[in-house]
Order: structure tokens, then C-alpha cells, then sequence
């Protein structure tokens, strides 16, 4: 269902319960929510692929669907490297995921996607060590945090969700093609239909920050660079595709949101968005279980293993939007991000 007709159906309900008894609501939401999840649950990734032999690289893999993905590609047989921020909870990940699987091969590295010297010692560490990568999944984000700099001195949501992967991604190129056919998959969003183009000429957000419309962009860069990575990379067996996971209950992502509320209107009136908002997530939300079946189709699908420079949602093709399509931006986002992480000069 379009984001138009979600929010019109949040609309509707958020006004019939002002005038419906509240007995009436209560029995409407019991005959209606078994449906109403199975309608929001998605498309699930049919694929028995097992992928022994293959190595995995999942970027923010110790929580949400990151962790679901890993745990899935660890089923399968692969060897699975959670890449992550804190070393400490991708240990504990790493550990429920041994013993869920019964796959030992799961190993954990510190990545931090805000550091550009961390993205290049992790590259090292991977071009060094591991004699093949088949897929690797830039699933980490940041979303929604007040105007914060990584250590690079980017805006924190472009740095982490855009630019380290972007890096990560290149310097890791060759170990793919080595391993071809291999596969990229970025996760980005809905939301990158949002914006109508990136803003080029401000494009670290000094003039004007906006929490929700930095995340946007990030998440539209997402599909640009995806879709000029699968460009670069024709004839080479290593394929690039990006995704829209759903609207994830309980995501991590989440976590600014409330703040920003706060700022805007108060502890009480955050307190009652929050509470509504997690009341529609529960019924039209993913769990990160739901939220993780494209990433993992996108991964792992025989069918897929030649698909490239598409956009993703519920284990099927959708439309990007209009600025998600656009070639020319698609380009000249890759010759700033490369002068940005210091792979061509700034000349």
C-alpha cells in the first residue's frame, strides 16, 4: 500500500476514535488486527539457497534486522563477519547466533562507520585476512540524531549512512570481484522518495539542519550511490541493489525521535506521540524479523544473482522516486563522496 493511503488509514482511525464508543473501537481492533499484521508482515524471502563456503559482511549486524539477517546467513552455512561500532554487544550478538545456528563461523570486527581511519583499518583487516567476500550488506544507520559531526567533521546521518559505506564499499571492491558472482545490498528507505534531489550545495547541512530531512537525503543518497555502483560494476559479476526494509516495531533507529518531540512540544505531548506512534507500529509495523526478508532475498536469491541497480521492497522491484532515478546526480554524488572520504583529490 502507497505511504499516502498508510497515513490516510492512520488519518481515518485517529478520527473515528474521537467519535466511535470506545467498545465499538475495541471490538473493530480485535476482528481487524489479525489481518491487519498479516497485511503489514510483508514478502518473505522463499529461498532455501545455502551459502557454504561464502563469507558475509554485514554492517551494523549486533541488533535489528542486521542481527535477524546475520543469524539467517549463518543458518545457511556461511561465514558471517559482524561488522560493528561496539565490540562488546557484537560479541554477544556473535555468541546467540553461534549457539542459535550451530555455525561457529562467526566472527566479529570493529567497524565505525563515523570514522574514516576506522572504515579503512576494517577494509585492511577483511583485504588481509579473508580469501573471499561474496556478499556484503550496508545495513548500519543512523537516523534522526540533533546536528552531531563524525570524526571527519560530516553531518553524523550522511557520514554514517552514506559516506562510510560508501568508502567501505570501494575499498572492499576488489575482494569482490575476486569472489564474483558476489553482491552488494545497501538498506535504504522510503523515505528517500522525501526529498526532491540532494542538496549539492549543502550538502554537510552547515546553513540549515533539519534531523528528519538529513536522514532523508541520506537514505535517497543511499539509492543514488547503489545505483551508480551497479553502473561501475557492469560486466564484473558483482552486483548492487538497494531496499526499503518496512517501518520496523521497536527499531533503534527510533531512539531521537522522542527527543525531538520534547524539544518541540513538551514532555507530555512526546510522552502521547510516542504512545500513538507505537500503537500504529504494532499494527502496521514490521517486527525485524518481517523487516530483514529483502535484505536476505536480496542476498541470497538464485533467481537475483544477475539483478542489479534496482530498488527493493517486500522481496520485490518497486519504483524509486523520481530523484532516486536521476543519473546525473547518481554521478556527481559519487565524484563528491570520493573527494569527501579522500579518494580523489578535492582539486
Amino acid at each position: 500500500m502507497p505511504s499516502l493511503l498508510r497515513i490516510t488509514a492512520v488519518a481515518v482511525l485517529a478520527a473515528a476514535m474521537l467519535y466511535v464508543p470506545w467498545w465499538l473501537l475495541f471490538v473493530l481492533a480485535a476482528v481487524l488486527y489479525v489481518p491487519a499484521r498479516r497485511w503489514a508482515a510483508g514478502g518473505v524471502c522463499e529461498s532455501r539457497a545455502r551459502l557454504d563456503g561464502k563469507t558475509v559482511i554485514i554492517t551494523g549486524a549486533n541488533t535489528g534486522i542486521g542481527k535477524v539477517t546475520a543469524r539467517d546467513m549463518a543458518e545457511r552455512g556461511a561465514r558471517v563477519i559482524l561488522a560493528c561500532r561496539s565490540l562488546e554487544k557484537a560479541e554477544e550478538a556473535a555468541k546467540e547466533i553461534r549457539s542459535q545456528t550451530g555455525n561457529k563461523n562467526v566472527a566479529v570486527h570493529k567497524l565505525d562507520l563515523a570514522s574514516l581511519t576506522s572504515v579503512r583499518q576494517f577494509a585492511k583487516v577483511i583485504n588481509d585476512a579473508e580469501p573471499r567476500l561474496d556478499v556484503l550488506i550496508n545495513n548500519a544507520g543512523v537516523m534522526g540524531c540533533p546536528r552531531w559531526e563524525t570524526e571527519d567533521g560530516f553531518e553524523m546521518q550522511l557520514g554514517v549512512n552514506h559516506l562510510g559505506h560508501f568508502l567501505l564499499t570501494n575499498l572492499l571492491l576488489d575482494k569482490l570481484k575476486q569472489s564474483a558472482p558476489s553482491r552488494v545490498v545497501t538498506v535504504s528507505s522510503l523515505v528517500h522518495a522525501f526529498p526532491s534531489g540532494m542538496d549539492f550545495d549543502d550538502i554537510n547541512y552547515e546553513k540549515d539542519y533539519s534531523p528528519n530531512k538529513a536522514y532523508d537525503r541520506s537514505k535517497l543518497a543511499n539509492v543514488l550511490f547503489s545505483r551508480e555502483l551497479a553502473k561501475r560494476l557492469k560486466g564484473t559479476g558483482v552486483t548492487s541493489n538497494c531496499l526499503h526494509p518496512g517501518v520496523i516495531m521497536g527499531s533503534e533507529l527510533m531512539r531521537f525521535q522522542r527527543e525531538q518531540w520534547q524539544k518541540k512540544f513538551g514532555e507530555l505531548v512526546a510522552a502521547a506521540l510516542s504512545k500513538l506512534v507505537g500503537g500504529v507500529f504494532s499494527v502496521f509495523g514490521k517486527t525485524v524479523e518481517q523487516g530483514a526478508q529483502t535484505s536476505i532475498c536480496l542476498a541470497v536469491a538464485e533467481e537475483l544473482e544477475k539483478t542489479t541497480g534496482l530498488y527493493f521492497s517486500d522481496c520485490v522491484p518497486k519504483e524509486t522516486s523520481a530523484a532516486g532515478k536521476d543519473d546525473e546526480a547518481a554521478a556527481r554524488l559519487w565524484g563528491v563522496s570520493e573527494r569527501m572520504v579522500g579518494l580523489k583529490s578535492a582539486t
